[in-house]
């Protein structure tokens, strides 16, 4: 089980949002190399960067910093946000990104990530957003009638790398990661699952650990906050 710390990028900072509210975030480093750094010298296998300006926009805003997190960080990295063209898609594996997230479109765009699966087989990782059992868009400004089980299965056949489930109404506020909704998805489809929105310590990736076609789980506030060992956390994961 991978254990995935969280950078996400607001205005070239690194910053952890509350319930996926823009206007309700906490910075932590001015420098978001700085977290990438310390990521790294500590044996993260994975790194997850969310361009939150381009998941608000539609455009890859923070490409130009994560190319330099990309270049220094020395492990694979996936990133999302603002992914809704192929041409963005194929600009982030061109600088070396080995995962690239897709969220709205997964909803919005089903056309373009089958496209995209099809060209990067097992490199597309599906982001479904929930929140009251819903599947949420635009980063998470709006919200579907679809469950995420739903669209998910509209996808079978084609070759994502997993699915990263997020929990909006956790999101970053250390309320644990919904345990039940996770797994529960986990058992109807055929990806791996990647666990977010709210991990609040060790307890959550030892409930995860182990379960059926649970490939990871994200740390972000947890980890800030210093509400986790990381390098205990990267100890279980083998």
């Amino acid at each position: 089980m991978l254990i995935i710390p969280a950078i996400d990028l607001l205005g070239g900072k690194a910053v952890r949002l509350r319930q996926g509210d823009m206007d309700d975030y906490t910075v932590y480093y001015d420098n978001p190399l700085d977290a990438a750094k310390k990521f790294a010298d500590m044996g993260v296998k994975r790194l997850h960067i969310v361009d939150l300006d381009g998941a608000r926009d539609g455009e890859t805003t923070n490409f130009d910093l994560i190319e330099q997190i990309v270049s220094k960080a020395g492990m694979d990295v996936e990133v999302g946000g603002g992914l809704r063209k192929l041409v963005r898609v194929e600009g982030y594996f061109n600088i070396g990104v080995k995962y690239c997230i897709l969220g709205t479109a997964v909803v919005k765009d089903p056309d373009f990530v089958m496209a995209a699966m099809k060209k990067y087989p097992h490199q597309i990782i599906l982001g479904i957003d929930a929140k009251d059992g819903c599947v949420a868009t635009e980063g998470w400004y709006e919200k579907s009638e679809l469950t995420a089980a739903e669209v998910i299965k509209s996808y079978e056949g084609y070759c994502a790398e997993s699915v990263i489930y997020t929990d909006i109404m956790r999101d970053g506020m250390l309320s644990g990661i919904n345990i039940e909704a996770t797994l529960s998805l986990a058992e109807e489809i055929q990806y791996p699952v990647i666990a977010s929105g709210g991990l609040k310590g060790i307890e959550d990736i030892e409930a995860l650990s182990g379960k059926k076609n649970i490939l990871g789980a994200i740390t972000g506030k947890a980890f800030y906050e210093g509400r986790i060992d990381l390098e205990e956390a990267l100890r279980l994961q083998g």
